[in-house]
């Protein structure tokens, strides 16, 4: 498989081809999306509740706790949709979303809007991209503390919510470093986030206190002993047995071999993976479209139902030296051996992350 090729220019007649093929695919269908949210979401707090409460084998506990982290991270995929929804797509599906899981379980819709940058032509694959890092042509070292970072994040939202957020409404200068260091779920430990100018302040306050005010909640019936303590050990391994779920997912979504130079549309394309194989994990590792994520760096408002179709027709119909064709990779292990051996030979380049550090910042 090739390499991406970053100072590649674009071929717009390529792209503008591609999208005619596709030009019908783009029509949401609502029902859909409340169908499939309403049972991943249900289904995955029933198993929850299985698990957190069952007293029965341990085969039994283990099969609710698997299958409540598996659905629970795919209600959560869903977060991904709605970013890049129109304001006036399902605004109904949006707000129900949040209430009935973004909220609760500390992932509002707004903590996601760093994902923009990631679509930004002039950011994706440097150190203002949030959700990038090069792990291909950074040491094996920068993986595993990638893959680490999964134990305390859950930690970190309930420490972003319950105490972070009221302290940052009490002083401006905490507010200004929440907003840029602290208010986007991406990968990359090292992205400031800028603050635009249209930024839905009051929507932010709306969500972060809503997640205050959940976890206060939460807190009392721990304290006055409606719920065990012993019940908090329960819910952060399921907790980060989901989110580990992603982080995983998220490893065959690029190649992640830029440096941190700006890249071309076609060498971001090329960067990008397409996991095609039809197999029980390809279902379980990326629901909701996301293993077709060089298609969706091509067409991002394409809703997820539409993808695979989408795929079929650019694969029988463009020719066989086309860009989107290196994109296409069996299943999640073939893109991770290639993600791992392009580390291993990468052991000496252990500056490379030092400078993305340094880059990180806006203006960096």
């Amino acid at each position: 498989m090739n390499a991406p090729s970053p100072n590649t220019a674009p071929d717009r007649f390529a792209l503008d081809h591609m999208r005619r093929l596709v030009a019908d695919l783009f029509a949401y269908r609502p029902a859909l999306y409340w169908i499939d949210f309403i049972l991943s979401a249900g289904l995955g707090y029933a198993l929850a509740l299985a698990y957190l409460t069952g007293s029965g084998p341990v085969w039994a506990q283990a099969l609710a706790f698997v299958g409540a982290g598996v659905l629970l991270f795919r209600a959560g995929t869903f977060m991904h949709e709605i970013v890049h929804m129109n304001g006036q797509v399902m605004p109904g599906f949006r707000l129900f979303w949040n209430l009935f899981y973004g909220i609760p379980l500390l992932m509002p819709s707004l903590m996601y809007r760093n994902h923009l940058d990631h679509h930004n032509v002039n950011r994706f694959g440097t150190p203002q991209d949030g959700e990038y890092l090069p792990l291909g042509s950074a040491p094996t070292g920068e993986t595993i503390k990638y893959l680490i970072q999964v134990p305390i994040l859950p930690l970190l939202a309930v420490l972003r919510f319950l105490v972070v957020t009221p302290l940052s409404y009490l002083h401006p200068g905490l507010r200004r470093w929440v907003m840029r260091r602290a208010s986007s779920y991406g990968s990359n430990p090292y992205y400031q986030r800028q603050v635009p100018a249209d930024e839905p302040l009051a929507l932010w306050a709306l969500q972060e206190w809503a997640c205050f005010a959940w976890l206060a909640f939460l807190t009392g019936l721990f304290v006055t002993g409606v719920l065990p303590w012993a019940l908090l050990g329960k819910v952060y391994l399921l907790m980060t047995f989901a989110i580990g779920l992603n982080w995983l997912r998220n490893l065959a979504a690029h190649k992640y071999v830029n440096t941190g130079e700006r890249m071309s549309l076609q060498g971001q394309l090329e960067d990008s993976i397409n996991i095609t194989g039809q197999t029980w994990l390809t279902a379980l590792l990326f629901p909701i479209g996301l293993r077709y994520h060089a298609l969706h760096h091509l067409f991002p408002a394409m809703p997820y139902h539409s993808m695979g179709e989408a795929h079929r027709r650019l694969m029988a119909q463009l020719p066989p030296d086309a860009a989107y064709r290196v994109t296409d990779y069996p299943n999640f292990f073939a893109a991770v051996s290639q993600l791992w051996r392009g580390a291993r030979q990468s052991a000496g380049n252990g500056a490379l992350m030092q400078d993305w550090r340094r880059l990180g910042a806006p203006g960096g």
